[in-house]
């Protein structure tokens, strides 16, 4: 018990300048970036903001812990749930910026076809977790 407790407190110690800096250009991001932007790129299209979402999250892929923030702040501007869904997904399984590196690593075709499977399965799983959550 004490063991995971010390690996727990590590891992948190070793993230949190990494949380601070995210709130931070967050925080700056949402000074500069006026309430408007999001609502004209947003329209609330169920066909374009899941698309719109998951091409931004690809474009700037990150980690999960990052992509949670992100998205709080998104629905708090008024971006759907749809867009921030997909948006989500693609942040953290599509990787445009990584894209050379892991065609290096594991085969041009194979990271093209990965990622393109990622992208298109972000927008089908936001689709489907938004009709889910109608049902219930």
């Amino acid at each position: 018990m004490k063991n995971a407790f010390v690996k727990t407190f590590n891992n948190f110690k070793q993230s949190f300048p990494i949380i601070i800096g995210i709130l931070l250009l967050l925080g700056l991001a949402i000074t500069a970036v006026p309430k408007e932007f999001y609502a004209a790129i947003f329209t609330g299209n169920k066909f374009i903001d899941p698309a719109l979402g998951a091409l931004l999250g690809s474009v700037l892929a990150g980690n999960p812990l990052t992509s949670y923030v992100l998205g709080g702040e998104f629905l708090k501007q008024g971006v759907s749930l749809l867009a921030v869904t997909a948006f989500i997904l693609a942040w953290v399984t599509v990787g445009m910026i990584q894209l050379p590196a892991e065609s290096l690593m594991l085969g041009k075709r194979f990271a093209i076809v990965r990622n393109a499977v990622s992208f298109l399965m972000a927008i089908a799983i936001a689709v489907l977790t938004i009709v889910t959550l109608s049902i219930i």
